[in-house]
C-alpha cells in the first residue's frame, strides 16, 4: 500500500548542511559565521501544513545575497500594488512578476530595476508556463542569463531562490530525490526521521519553486528522474511504501545550454515535460551595453568600485570587440573575421569590465581605462594558446589598429598581447 508523506514532517538529520552557495557573516570574534536560517510561519495558503518553513536570512555583510534579499523593497512594493489575480501560493500575480524582472514605475512612484534586458514576450510566456503544471526549460547560448532569470522568477513567485540543484557531472540521483541521515538509517532503519529531503522534494510539499541548474551536465540517469515528479507530481519513496505529491504552486525551472563540453542531451521523455524558452542574446550592441553597465554597477557597489559611467566608453570597446569576434564580421559589415573557440558572451563581458574596475580602483586613478580591460579581453578571447592567438592578432592588426579613437586600445592591447 503506498501512502503519501508531508515533507515538512521529515527532520533534517545533522548531516543536512547549509546551501554551498550561502554567504557568512562576522561573528563577535572577527570570524565567519554561517547564513541565519530562522523559522518562519506561513499560513496554509503558502504551505500544505500551515506549520513553519525555514527561511535564509542574509547577513549584513553577504558578498551576493539572494534575489528575495537584495530586492526585497521592490518585492514589497509590488505586492503593496498588486490587485491582480494570484495563482495558488505565489507571493505576486503574473503581471507584477513580469514588471519585476522587466522593471516599471508603479502608482506611488516607484521605481522597479530591470533585472532582464530583453524581448518582453520572452518573460511574459517564461511566467505564464510556471502559473501551469508545465515545468520551464530556459535554453540558451552560455552568458544569456539563464540562472539570473531562474533566480529572479524563483525570489518574486516564491520569495525563496534557494532551493537549488546544481548540475554537475557528478551530481548524484539523491540530490534531485532525497537522501538519507546515515546514524539514523543505521539505528532504527528507513524511517521518516532518517529522510532528508532534497531541495525538490521540499518544494513539492511547500508548493514553491525548484530550480535546477545545468541540467545537460547531469548524467542521463540522474536526470531521468525528473520525470515522474514533472508528469505524475509525485515522488516515490519506494524505501518506505510511500509518496510525496506535489501541492499546488509547485512548478521547477531548469537552464541548460548545448554549447559547453560534457554536456548530456536531454531524453525525449523529459524534454516534453517541458516547455522551452530561448534567452538570446542581446539584439543591438546598445541593448548589451546597458545589461554589461547595470550588472557592473551592481556588482561594483558590494566591491567598491568606481562607478560605471566613469567607464562607459571602455565597456562600449568591450562589448564591440566581442560582438565582432562572436559574429564573424565587423559592425559595419564590412570585414568578415575569423571568430575564437570561446564563447564571448555577455556574461564574459561583465566579467572583463568588472575585473578592469578592481584594476582601475587598486592600482592605477579609479577611471576605467583601456589598460585595465586589456588583459580580460586577452583572457576572453584566447582560450586556445594557438589558434585564437592568431585569430586575436589579426583582428587587431585588421580592425583595431586601423579603428579612429582606439590607438590607446590598440596599444594596451599590443602589450598584454606581446
Amino acid at each position: 500500500m503506498r501512502v503519501s508523506v508531508d515533507p515538512m514532517s521529515v527532520q533534517p538529520g545533522p548531516s543536512e548542511s547549509a546551501p554551498a552557495n550561502g554567504g557568512g557573516g562576522a561573528g563577535p570574534d572577527g570570524r565567519a559565521s554561517a547564513p541565519v536560517r530562522t523559522p518562519v510561519r506561513q499560513s496554509g495558503e503558502g504551505q500544505a501544513d500551515g506549520g513553519t518553513r525555514e527561511a535564509v536570512t542574509a547577513p549584513a555583510e553577504a558578498l551576493r545575497p539572494h534575489a528575495e534579499a537584495a530586492f526585497a523593497s521592490e518585492l514589497a512594493a509590488l505586492a503593496e500594488h498588486d490587485d491582480r489575480p494570484r495563482p495558488a501560493r505565489w507571493r505576486l500575480s503574473p503581471w507584477a512578476v513580469a514588471t519585476y524582472l522587466l522593471g516599471g514605475t508603479l502608482p506611488d512612484g516607484t521605481v522597479i530595476t530591470p533585472k532582464y534586458v530583453g524581448p518582453r514576450r520572452i518573460v511574459e510566456v517564461a511566467v505564464t508556463t510556471l502559473a501551469t503544471d508545465r515545468a520551464l526549460l530556459l535554453l540558451g547560448v552560455p552568458g544569456t542569463a539563464k540562472t539570473w532569470v531562474s533566480e529572479h522568477l524563483a525570489a518574486a513567485i516564491s520569495g525563496d531562490s534557494t532551493l537549488l540543484v546544481q548540475g554537475t557531472a557528478g551530481t548524484p540521483e539523491e540530490a534531485i530525490r532525497y537522501g538519507w541521515n546515515y546514524a539514523q538509517l543505521l539505528a532504527h532503519g528507513p524511517s521518516r526521521e532518517a529522510l532528508v529531503p532534497g531541495p525538490v522534494m521540499r518544494a513539492m510539499g511547500e508548493g514553491m519553486i525548484a530550480r535546477v541548474e545545468e541540467l545537460t551536465r547531469i548524467p542521463a540517469d540522474v536526470q531521468d528522474t525528473l520525470i515522474t515528479i514533472l508528469s505524475e507530481k509525485t515522488l516515490p519513496i519506494p524505501e518506505l511504501g510511500q509518496e510525496v505529491q506535489a501541492v499546488r504552486g509547485f512548478n521547477l525551472i531548469a537552464t541548460a545550454n548545448d554549447r559547453d563540453r560534457g554536456v548530456n542531451d536531454l531524453s525525449s521523455a523529459l524534454r516534453r515535460r517541458f516547455n522551452t524558452v530561448v534567452l538570446p542574446l542581446p539584439e543591438s550592441a546598445d541593448a548589451e551595453v546597458d545589461i554589461v553597465s547595470r550588472r557592473v554597477e551592481q556588482i561594483g557597489r558590494s566591491l567598491d568600485l568606481p562607478a560605471v559611467p566613469d567607464g562607459i566608453d571602455e565597456i562600449r570597446r568591450v562589448v564591440t570587440v566581442f560582438r565582432e569576434l562572436r559574429s564573424g564580421v565587423t559592425a559595419d559589415g564590412r570585414t568578415k573575421l575569423k571568430s575564437p573557440s570561446g564563447t564571448l558572451s555577455t556574461a564574459e563581458a561583465i566579467s572583463v569590465v568588472t575585473g578592469g574596475l578592481a584594476l582601475a580602483a587598486h592600482f592605477g586613478d579609479g577611471v576605467l581605462r583601456a589598460s585595465d580591460v586589456a588583459a580580460g579581453i586577452l583572457g576572453a578571447v584566447v582560450r586556445d594558446p594557438a589558434a585564437d592567438r592568431v585569430i586575436w592578432q589579426e583582428y587587431l592588426e585588421a580592425v583595431v589598429r586601423e579603428r579612429d579613437g582606439w590607438t590607446d586600445f590598440y596599444r594596451a592591447c599590443r602589450e598584454v598581447t606581446a
